[in-house]
């Protein structure tokens, strides 16, 4: 049997409250074995750029990346964000390291084609966009890579990357090597029968039982394209995928999704 690896990703939620933050990485830090944080962006590069004069330019949630929003967003998320993420965790006694996708040549990404939209400096990860020996390399000497929302083009252009698409990426490409696990940690328990009713978590989801849940509503909206890449990563090996809160993560109540 491979030994583990979680794979976590955080959203902004949790990176916009500095006192919630700082408490899920002082319960990263108890999470036993090999780990891998990806991270969001926050509101704070959207801030910064009303700040300037220019209003954030967002499609069905996904920002459209001008050359002056990329500047925004890459000090933001490489800079800001994720040195506070990594000063958390060695706090929190953990070696970490900060890394975007250039770092090393982490993760490689191409730029999105124009097709309706024209989303800017926004990177697509293909299948081998992991730099897998350099990722098992860190893995090996103990320390727990924390990954932004920064790629690059192997040109010199930075883009700008979904994280929850980072996180899957990240943990196909690491399932031949690893018995993965993907945690994706947001402000609620885990999937819900009843969105109105925090109490009503589904604690497994099967991929059939996910077809009959969507079909019937249950599971609708943004949840959607989340559980789709979800069992999308379960198909391409990863062992299972947790939906759960972020300060709660090593408590039992979450939503586990597995193949059967």
């Amino acid at each position: 049997m491979s030994e583990g690896l979680k794979i976590f990703k955080i959203g902004g939620g949790i990176i916009d409250d500095d006192a919630q933050l700082q408490r899920f990485l002082r319960e990263l830090a108890q999470v036993p074995g090999r780990k891998v944080l990806v991270h969001g962006g926050g509101k704070g590069a959207s801030q910064m750029l009303r700040d300037l004069g220019q209003e954030p330019q967002m499609v069905q949630g996904r920002r459209i990346t001008d050359a002056a929003t990329l500047d925004i967003v890459t000090m933001f998320y490489a800079g800001k964000t994720n040195k506070q993420v990594v000063a958390g965790l060695q706090a929190a006694g953990v070696q970490a390291l900060g890394l975007s996708g250039a770092d090393g040549n982490a993760i490689r990404a191409v730029r999105r084609p124009v097709r309706d939209i024209d989303y800017g400096f926004v990177g697509d990860l293909p299948a081998d966009a992991v730099n897998v020996p350099l990722l098992r390399q860190l893995l090996e000497t103990g320390l727990l890579p924390v990954f932004c929302a920064i790629t690059h083009d192997g040109t010199g252009q930075l883009l700008n990357t979904n994280a929850d698409t980072i996180a899957s990426v990240l943990a196909c490409a690491l399932a031949p090597h690893y018995a993965v696990e993907l945690h994706y940690c947001f402000e609620k328990d885990g999937v819900l029968r009843d969105v109105a009713d925090d109490a009503s978590v589904i604690p497994q989801i099967t991929a059939a039982e996910y077809q009959q849940l969507k079909a019937a509503g249950i599971i609708a909206a943004g949840m959607v394209p989340k559980l789709d890449n979800a069992f999308a990563a379960l198909e391409a090996g990863v062992e299972r995928v947790v939906i759960e809160h972020a300060l709660r993560i090593n408590e039992p109540v979450r939503t586990v999704l597995c193949r059967s």
